[in-house]
């Protein structure tokens, strides 16, 4: 029997206690889930080894060119019988047989320099197949981390629509329960049951929406996307701090800005290698065989012959002219197309960046308005349980939360991919996500990795930054302190007995009608938005619990609604000439004349919708068209 080493125990125990104390020693650096979709994406996805490929056939392609410069070295042979006729020999006819081998080795001396500049727009073509492999990895890069935050984004809208669910049905049950022991209305359990449809049909809506983002996310990215997809940080690093700078670095460092330099100036050398057509072409060659008969001389059995060359064409059917005047518009063309790129860069560096700005503006309203929103939904709950708040306002209060929690937990993914968007304008988005190109290292060229265009950049680009003149926030508030009521003393206010009478005179139902038509105009365009956008649980929340349809049943109607919104294509919804008639002072009629697009369904109609105050807002009980 062994027995064991008391210090080599020892050793063990205070190994293991080392490995308790410091367990983050032992996992290593925590990991970055973007950054590894990101590099699987890149690694293996398609369109970026095409590229690769593309970029490694342009190398090879430059060393055809090359070759120019080298002599050629042929090796010849041939056997062959000849028979001929000379009268001044006897006798005459003759033949003999000829056989040989021969080495012939060419050089060019001059070609009017149109290799060398075939080499050189070689290289250029290079460098545009080496930028495009750049951008294609920087846009899979993208299009990574889009996949990510929106799987993230959509996982989360879906926890959203199951609380939503949830909180509808808790709802519902109460009302359920209040309605069975005989102390609740029947049309409360109508009006939460049609708002638990909604809910489920929300929740509907978010799953499928889920699946679609799983599978662009492994088109993307080659694998099902992990469990977890937390909220990462590292796309902070690196971001301009100002908009004229964010358009600055795309205009000078965007890869297909550069590949369109770089395709501008393989066009340059190209109408310099067109130029060569007028020069003549210059070869030196050197020409050594033997053989029986050699080159056809009787009983020649050797011969060396070395010599200069000229070949010079002197007319080509204008076909030589043709192509210089041909490459001179393929160079304005290039320039054009380089143009061009440049400004949808700076565009997309543009609006990136001011969308960076905005939504890290818009996440502090949005989440003090979410925060605001749960308040009043709590309040409203305890509310309605003593009876001084309606189930619409209830309802009312966990709809406005849900849509809330939506808006902001939207604003935060879209901030991450206005970031992705940001450094992939720059082409900086692979390096700081720290990803490793599909490449070789040695892949890399030297005059891509410190290039400029110098005097070859875009001539109608402008890079400076748009400056928009619009009203501050200080200005806006003195606009609402100047539109403010005036608060008047009692004194001062007292009426002469004339205007006093006048006032008295004043129907009443007039004063209460003007400030309810102006909040139904706002429902109205609020309504028409909701389509316009196919926003569908904020369309159907315009219609009351009350509301029935003239033709069909409730159920069947919103389905149809539903199912219309949904349907793919834009939807252009116009509305004219509205009229409004107050029926009464909870109850205001619309007219209007409406437009609908959407794909090849258009339709034109006079459409009439009947508002009913429910509490403080407004909503459809009675709508028809003709």
């Amino acid at each position: 029997m062994i027995k064991p080493s008391f210090p080599m125990i020892g050793k063990m125990a205070l190994a293991c206690q080392l490995a308790m104390v410091f367990p983050a020693w032992a996992q290593g650096p925590a990991a970055d889930p973007l950054k590894d979709a990101a590099q699987r994406a890149i690694s293996s996805n398609p369109e970026v080894t095409a590229r690769l490929n593309a970029f490694r056939a342009a190398v090879d392609e430059v060393g055809v060119a090359r070759g120019a410069y080298l002599p050629r070295v042929d090796l010849s042979a041939d056997a062959a019988r000849i028979r001929d006729r000379i009268d001044s020999r006897t006798p005459p006819n003759g033949s003999m047989t000829s056989t040989g081998i021969a080495l012939t080795a060419t050089q060019l001396l001059w070609d009017g320099l149109a290799t060398v500049n075939q080499v050189q727009r070689l290289d250029h073509a290079r460098l545009v197949r080496y930028f495009e492999f750049i951008d294609a990895s920087e846009q899979t890069a993208l299009e990574s981390a889009r996949a990510y935050f929106d799987v993230s984004r959509a996982r989360k809208l879906v926890q959203l629509a199951e609380d939503n669910y949830v909180q509808h049905r808790q709802v519902f049950e109460q009302i359920q329960s209040r309605v069975k022991a005989g102390v609740g209305r029947g049309v409360d359990l109508e009006q939460v049951g049609a708002r638990l449809a909604l809910a489920e049909s929300n929740l509907a809506t978010e799953t499928a929406n889920l699946h679609d983002v799983t599978e662009r996310y492994r088109r993307v990215v080659g694998a099902l996307p992990p469990a977890e997809l937390p909220m990462v940080n590292s796309l902070d690093r690196s971001l301009p701090a100002s908009a004229a700078q964010a358009v600055d670095q795309s205009v000078k460092r965007n890869a297909l800005v550069a590949a369109a330099v770089e395709n501008f100036r393989s066009s340059q050398s190209q109408s310099k290698e067109r130029d060569g057509l007028w020069h003549p072409r210059v070869e030196a060659r050197l020409r050594s065989g033997a053989g029986n008969n050699f080159d056809g001389v009787p009983d020649q059995k050797r011969e060396t012959s070395a010599g200069v060359y000229l070949n010079w064409n002197l007319f080509n059917g204008g076909a030589d002219q043709s192509r210089i005047r041909q490459s001179a518009n393929l160079l304005n063309q290039a320039a054009d197309q380089r143009d061009k790129v440049c400004r949808e860069a700076r565009q997309t560096a543009a609006i990136a960046f001011n969308d960076v700005r905005t939504q890290t503006e818009q996440i502090g309203y949005l989440d003090r308005n979410v925060q605001a929103t749960v308040k009043a939904r709590d309040a409203y709950r305890q509310q309605f349980d003593i009876g001084q708040r309606s189930l619409l306002d209830v309802l009312n209060a966990e709809n406005e939360l849900y849509v809330a929690r939506r808006a902001l937990t939207s604003a935060e993914h879209d901030l991450g991919i206005a970031k992705a968007r940001t450094h992939a304008s720059a082409s900086t988005l692979v390096a700081v996500l720290g990803l490793v190109r599909a490449s070789e290292a040695n892949e890399e060229p030297e005059d891509g990795r410190f290039w400029q265009a110098g005097d070859d950049g875009a001539a109608r680009c402008p890079i400076s930054a748009t400056e928009l003149a619009l009203a501050t926030k200080s200005d806006l508030d003195a606009r609402a302190r100047q539109t403010a009521p005036v608060e008047v003393s009692a004194v001062s206010a007292a009426p002469t007995l004339a205007a006093a009478s006048t006032a008295r005179a004043l129907p009443p139902v007039e004063r209460q009608a003007e400030p309810a038509v102006s909040s139904v105009s706002q429902r109205l365009l609020d309504w028409s938005a909701a389509w316009s956008t196919k926003d569908v649980t904020r369309y159907l929340s315009f219609y009351d619990a009350k509301f029935q349809p003239t033709s069909v049943s409730r159920k069947k109607w919103f389905d149809n609604r539903t199912k219309l919104l949904r349907k793919a294509g834009p939807i252009d919804l116009r509305i004219s000439n509205v009229q409004r008639k107050t029926l009464s002072p909870t109850q205001v009629e619309t007219r209007f004349d409406q437009d609908y697009a959407s794909g090849s369904v258009k339709d034109k109609s006079q459409k009439v919708l009947v508002w009913q105050r429910r509490g403080s807002e407004w909503y459809i009980v009675k709508e028809s068209s003709r």
